[in-house]
């Protein structure tokens, strides 16, 4: 199998949702996803607050890794934070999720950035123990927040 990686264009918004849509049912949270192709052209393409790489398989697009930076003030520089990835079912096992996350390492070092960091669901033990393999080391110590909705809507005005 010949692997390739690709950054996305505008014309695959449509194949970006299409991932995000999977990644959420495998994550049972396919009711959460109010992304539209339209929210993602906007945000990823023309604001560019995110992007996107492809995993190419024999010529396929086989799995994904939609990133953005961050910044650390410790290191004083900027990290990419990878919010998703995901491979398709048919190409599991066999080196193409290990592949990507490698390729989003070394533009992560291409960059300068000072890390790469990523957040996992407790109950995913075949991602936690894939990312740990790799030599990533679990955050126990800090707790993710998160304010959205009508919250984040009101949450100025407390």
């Amino acid at each position: 199998m010949e692997l390739t990686f690709r950054y996305a264009q505008k014309e695959d918004t449509a194949l970006i949702l299409t991932f995000i849509k999977k990644l959420a049912e495998y994550e049972k949270m396919s009711e959460e996803v109010v992304a539209t192709e339209e929210l993602l052209e906007e945000w990823i393409f023309d604001k560019k607050k995110a992007e996107v790489i492809f995993a190419v398989a024999d010529g396929k697009e086989a799995g994904f890794a939609l990133f953005c930076h961050n910044f650390s003030t410790f290191l004083g520089r900027a990290g990419i934070h990878l919010e998703d990835l995901y491979v398709d079912q048919e190409y599991r096992g066999k080196g193409i999720g290990k592949d990507l996350l490698k390729r989003l390492g070394e533009i992560t070092a291409e960059r300068g950035c000072g890390r790469l960091e990523w957040a996992c669901l407790d109950w995913n033990k075949p991602s936690i123990d894939f990312y740990l393999s790799m030599g990533a080391e679990a955050m126990e110590e800090w707790t993710t927040y998160r304010v959205a909705g009508k919250t984040l809507e009101d949450f100025g005005k407390k």
